[in-house]
């Protein structure tokens, strides 16, 4: 063990902990269990079972920030919508967050500083997204600055994400096959964990109201429904290129458009133990990084380098990593190049033991949140110590996080 292995699992009192990490089921955009269900309904229930589960005076709670990205004004008053709903003080601020598909872990991480740096004591990070309700032309501007435009960076950042994962394929030669490879064991993994009822502790099961000629009748979403059984990369090999006619990237190895929300509850520990919470975990770092925008996909092989230098750790001190799967193509790329084996079997390998967002869904502002949730049930499940979760950004960015399970 490196010492700053050692030192990151020591225990101080000025330690920022985790007392909760929950999340909702992952449904499928516009079919799924959440089709009918808007986006602060899920946030509201998620961020209620923080505090309730865990018995907290909700009056303690002093900020909370939620990662989304889709809606029209950043989703802030849904957010604070959600939050009174969920019967979170008045007194208690909100704010949104939008860093594209890393939002849930911004989240996290402002919270987190905000109780290193002293102004705060207790607060929630959290994200979601509703993918049925936000995604499409109506989240675009209708327009950009014709001047902002001749700089051929900027504009790359108007690439659509599909093709940035042609852009990873082809730059860094990563064949069609492998790419349905990596897919492939991703559906295996979540199908092998979710027959085993192993995401069941992550997961809130939340009852909504679905639309029907009938007036509607309520149910229990309380399984991700884009998991599929029996998918093989040959299975996969039969599908159509969807962003190019010669491309590799398409609907089978790319995550899917995702309905959900993710909440965690952060403390210093010296409150915690006074207040008596449970401590299921701690935060130790989060750092963000820039790529360029047209392989933006990218990220995490340059994000995970960052945040492990700046706490001194190497791979080898990291018991498993949860690498966001945008597309097949650009988790592959990063996986190789950070020399992170991916081609195991079974549901103990080192990156995305349970499967990831090609099998899992990736609600954009939801999965910064959700693979603590995650990461933290696995870690757990298998009495590991050190994790870190990662996830490429639009625009081109990567960002990463050091997480300690003390569980």
């Amino acid at each position: 063990m490196s010492a700053a292995r050692s030192k990151i699992l020591e225990k101080h009192d000025d330690d920022v902990v985790i007392v909760s990490a929950i999340r909702s089921a992952l449904t499928k955009s516009k079919k799924g269990g959440f089709k009918d269900t808007r986006p602060e309904e899920i946030l509201m229930n998620v961020l209620k079972h923080t505090y309730t589960s865990t018995k907290l005076d909700p009056a303690l709670i002093e900020d909370v920030v939620v990662g989304n990205v889709l809606p029209p004004s950043g989703g802030a008053s849904a957010a604070r919508m959600a939050a009174i709903a969920a019967g979170i003080p008045i007194a208690t601020p909100i704010t949104t967050v939008n860093r594209q598909c890393s939002s849930g872990l911004t989240a996290v991480s402002q919270i987190a500083n905000s109780i290193k740096s002293g102004q705060i004591d207790i607060g929630i990070g959290a994200g979601v997204e509703s993918m049925t309700f936000g995604y499409g032309a109506g989240a675009m501007p209708d327009g950009y600055s014709e001047l902002v435009l001749e700089n051929q960076e900027a504009e790359d950042c108007l690439i659509p994400m599909g093709i940035t994962s042609e852009n990873v394929a082809a730059d860094y030669n990563i064949s069609r096959e492998a790419q349905d490879t990596f897919a492939a064991l991703s559906f295996q993994k979540a199908a092998a964990a979710q027959k085993a009822n192993l995401f069941e502790p992550e997961i809130l099961p939340i009852r909504v109201k679905q639309v029907s000629p009938d007036g509607g009748k309520q149910f229990l979403v309380e399984h991700d429904d884009g998991v599929r059984d029996g998918v093989t990369a040959e299975s996969l090999a039969k599908l159509k290129p969807a962003f190019k006619k010669d491309g590799s990237t398409h609907a089978g190895n790319a995550s899917q458009v995702s309905d959900g929300a993710a909440a965690v509850l952060l403390a210093r520990r010296s409150v915690a133990k006074k207040l008596g919470l449970p401590i299921v975990g701690k935060f130790v770092a989060a750092q963000a990084v820039g790529v360029p925008p047209r392989i933006m996909g990218v990220g995490p092989a340059f994000a995970i380098p960052h945040v492990l230098k700046k706490t001194g750790l190497q791979m080898s001190d990291i018991d498993f990593f949860e690498i966001n799967e945008a597309f097949a193509s650009q988790a592959l790329f990063c996986c190789e190049q950070l020399g992170i084996p991916w081609k195991e079997a079974g549901l103990n390998g080192k990156v995305n033991r349970w499967g990831g967002a090609i099998a899992i869904g990736h609600p954009l502002g939801c999965t910064g949140a959700r693979q603590i949730a995650t990461g933290l049930n696995i870690a757990k499940h298998d009495n590991e110590k050190v994790f870190v979760t990662s996830m490429c950004i639009g625009s081109g960015m990567g960002m990463a996080g050091v997480f300690v399970n003390e569980q």
